[in-house]
């Protein structure tokens, strides 16, 4: 962490930045910081100013305009936060946002406007206060910890939640995002494995979205995680140039599965101010997933959704299988485009 790339001279000592990326830098000043550690910077293809890697953590200047449908809130959390730090939108579950801050930063963050504090957002969550909240909510059973990256707390204060939590009786269940593992895989050691314990049912989501992502280093750590009990699931953003076609999506879900990490969400990129330049076409993912479907096994194929503008949570977009639905039958196309039908 003390050693991450977070200016541009850091960067151009080791790249030639395009005009478009230093132009980036300055749109990034009051916006997102930028900073990437030496391990995920090392996975760039410093001849390709579209490499994947690169075009997921370099600014570029396109993130300085602002389309009328971006919102800097994207999907509405500020209005389901009952105390700092909790949003709570669906009647089960809260997000518990522990921390502003990454070990890198992903251009296309939904939480932007408080991650890493450029837009003064100034964001100090009382976690007392949070416990507190989900202490008194007996509907509360799924609690998912959140940023920032919760992974970036120091061992100590991760255990002392997780065993917080552990002791509220109504709280079925916790789990952790997190993109610690591909961007500091360094950081899953027997210390931190150690303070994972003490909840006895943690699950995680980690974020990977291009096979290149996928090393030794990332599925060592995945193979700690998985050996310690905590069970893993995927969680893609679908990005334009850098993994919207079906070959690169499904390069990514397989070597996910070798990794023992189930892929979960691929997300249609929320409207995030500055975010056009890597926003897919909805369109592109809905494609995507037909094309899978039938080409692998079902249980390596994500749910395409959309996060609904201004809170109104996940809801799935699936490709449109159903031809006619009437009294008698249901009519629908299986992956190769065949007609069937089944008793209504």
């Amino acid at each position: 962490m003390r050693n991450r790339l977070s200016t541009i001279t850091d960067f151009e000592q080791h790249l030639n930045l395009t005009q478009d990326e230093i132009s980036g830098f300055k749109a990034a000043v009051g916006k997102l910081s930028v900073s990437v550690t030496p391990y995920f910077f090392n996975l760039i293809d410093k001849n390709n100013p579209n490499c994947p890697i690169r075009r997921q953590v370099v600014p570029l200047g396109d993130e300085s305009y602002v389309h009328p449908e971006e919102m800097t809130d994207p999907v509405g959390e500020e209005e389901t936060m009952p105390v700092p730090g909790i949003v709570h939108r669906y009647p089960d579950r809260v997000l518990f946002l522990t921390t502003d801050r990454c070990a890198s930063y992903c251009r296309y963050c939904t939480r932007s406007r408080m991650v890493s504090n450029a837009q003064g957002y100034g964001f100090s969550p009382s976690l007392f206060a949070g416990l507190e909240y989900i202490r008194k909510n007996k509907s509360i059973r799924d609690v998912l910890l959140s940023g920032g990256d919760p992974l970036l707390l120091s061992d100590d204060k991760l255990r002392k939640l997780l065993t917080s939590l552990s002791e509220i009786n109504h709280v079925e269940f916790v789990r952790i995002g997190t993109r610690i593992p591909i961007f500091l895989p360094q950081r899953i050691n027997d210390s931190l494995l150690d303070a994972l314990s003490s909840h006895p049912n943690l699950w995680m989501s980690i974020h990977v979205n291009h096979p290149a992502e996928c090393t030794i280093e990332l599925k060592d750590a995945c193979a700690k995680l998985v050996n310690s009990g905590i069970p893993l699931g995927n969680q893609s953003v679908l990005l334009k140039g850098i993994n919207d076609n079906t070959a690169c999506m499904q390069q990514l879900i397989h070597r996910l599965l070798m990794m023992k990490v189930r892929p979960y969400y691929l997300y249609q990129c929320d409207l995030v101010q500055g975010s056009s330049h890597l926003r897919a076409k909805v369109k592109t993912g809905i494609q995507i997933i037909s094309e899978l479907r039938g080409k692998t096994t079902g249980y390596a194929i994500p749910q395409f959704v959309i996060d609904a503008p201004k809170g109104g949570g996940k809801v799935p977009i699936n490709p449109n299988y159903i031809q006619e639905w009437n009294q008698s039958e249901i009519i629908f196309k299986n992956f190769e485009g065949d007609l069937f039908s089944y008793p209504n």
